[in-house]
């Protein structure tokens, strides 16, 4: 997550989100992007997470329903 706070395009773009991530970037470079930019990023990792954490849950919701 200090990845995301310290360069918030470039983390975008590592968890492929390679159009969020360039417009995140460009606003990085401003100064005054940079907050907005970076809690951006913070709140798409801890979406990107949480979206894991729902996909595994439906996993095994649907193992459970075969056995």
């Amino acid at each position: 997550m200090l990845f995301a706070i310290l360069l918030p395009g470039i983390s975008m773009i590592f968890r492929g989100h390679i159009f969020k991530g360039l417009v995140c970037g460009i606003l990085h470079l401003t100064l005054i992007g940079w907050i907005p930019a970076a809690i951006w990023a913070v709140a798409s990792y801890r979406e990107d997470l949480a979206e894991e954490r729902h996909r595994e849950t439906m996993r095994v919701l649907a193992r459970q329903g075969r056995a």
